[in-house]
């Protein structure tokens, strides 16, 4: 009788929403680190940025990003997923979860919003409104600074692929369609140099809450770039 690869069980597909002026590529430090858990890691890109920013236009909302996903996990088959939402992504996840409750199993938010029925991410982050609305050319927002903590050959590739965000994604308000969501929820804090505290809300409200599992990482804000063998322990744990 052959045996199961010792994996076989507890092998997760993970389905990544990333941040805002970001893409794919940047969480391209992980994907060895899940292949060597026995895991997969899928990251794809929304449309305006990473290898799509020559689709880049004023009308690119949060709606088109949940859409990106959607159709990932349609055509890609994918199910029983670990969906993760880092930072911009948390709003994208959220709605992504909300949309195809059959096909995620957990969500997992890293240094996310996590938006409620009806909110944007300018009702989430007031202190960005002001900056944002400064910047840009009308419809496309600069990125922001990266953590003093990034390591300068990271500064040389992040910029390099860094691109322009329409502000549309921020202004879009989230539309749930079935209700709040009940499925299992973690949330990783990364407490080094926290950007304004303006995801230390979202973690004293996670961590106060039964429904979430709450779980800090010693890392700044994009830990898929500056710790991602911490961010991969820790998401081991998490689905384990």
């Amino acid at each position: 009788m052959e045996t199961a690869p010792m994996n076989a069980t507890s092998a997760k597909t993970f389905l990544v929403c990333h941040g805002a002026w970001s893409a794919g590529w940047a969480w391209k430090k992980v994907h060895p680190l899940m292949r060597a858990a026995g895991h997969r890691l899928i990251t794809p890109s929304y449309t305006g940025l990473g290898e799509r920013v020559h689709l880049a236009n004023p009308s690119i909302d949060l709606e088109t990003h949940i859409e990106d996903m959607l159709n990932v996990i349609k055509y890609e088959d994918l199910r029983d997923i670990v969906l993760i939402g880092h930072s911009y992504g948390g709003m994208v996840a959220t709605g992504v979860a909300d949309r195809d409750r059959d096909r995620v199993a957990q969500l997992i938010y890293v240094d996310a919003f996590v938006p409620d029925d009806g909110q944007s991410l300018f009702d989430l982050n007031t202190v960005a409104v002001q900056k944002l609305a400064d910047s840009g050319d009308g419809w496309r927002v600069p990125p922001n600074p990266t953590p003093p903590d990034t390591a300068e050959a990271d500064l040389a590739w992040l910029n390099a692929r860094r691109v322009d965000m329409p502000i549309k994604c921020f202004e879009t308000r989230l539309k749930l369609q079935g209700g709040r969501l009940t499925l299992p929820r973690s949330y990783i804090y990364a407490t080094r140099f926290p950007p304004a505290d303006t995801f230390g809300p979202f973690a004293r409200k996670t961590k106060s809450d039964p429904a979430w599992r709450y779980f800090e990482i010693d890392a700044s804000h994009s830990p898929n770039v500056t710790a991602p063998e911490a961010l991969m322990a820790l998401l081991d744990k998490i689905v384990a």
